[in-house]
């Protein structure tokens, strides 16, 4: 039988664990079938930058900050750290052979919400999953390459 002081030591650590589990599930997530059951190294933002030509062709699972805008698809070091030219960031090509789509509804990445506006990432941490192109630079060739064929998007 649990005594009363054990009980109080136990309450804040569910308590924790409860909001944890809580903050977890904000998180939304956009996924597409077209690389279903390959398996996404994961690796550091830093890393890729500093070994994109060894990360070619493979498929790769990296958090960092999204940026987009005219002429702009951008995954960025989410640390304020870092160099963030070009030159350090990584074009995201998404595919229209991949279509992404919220987890348990038929909501596209793409797709215009009720209020008109898309899917709000710009500015945004989000972990991604393609397949690294080095020989792609993207946009007027200044990024250290791409990732390209996206098919999960957590933000």
């Amino acid at each position: 039988m649990l005594s009363t002081h054990s009980l109080h030591l136990k309450i804040p650590w569910l308590l924790a664990a409860l909001i944890c589990l809580q903050a977890c599930n904000r998180h939304k997530v956009y996924k597409s079938t077209c690389d279903a059951g390959r398996d996404f190294k994961r690796i550091s933002y830093t890393n890729l930058i500093d070994s994109m030509a060894w990360y070619d062709n493979h498929y790769v699972e990296v958090f960092g900050k999204y940026k987009e805008g005219t002429g702009l698809s951008a995954l960025y070091n989410d640390s304020l750290f870092t160099d963030h030219s070009e030159n350090k960031t990584i074009w995201v090509e998404f595919d229209q052979d991949c279509p992404l789509y919220l987890t348990g509804t038929n909501v596209g990445f793409f797709d215009y919400s009720s209020s008109g506006q898309l899917t709000p990432v710009n500015n945004k941490s989000v972990l991604l999953r393609g397949k690294i192109n080095f020989h792609y630079k993207g946009h007027l060739g200044l990024y250290k390459g791409t990732i390209e064929r996206v098919s999960y998007v957590r933000l």
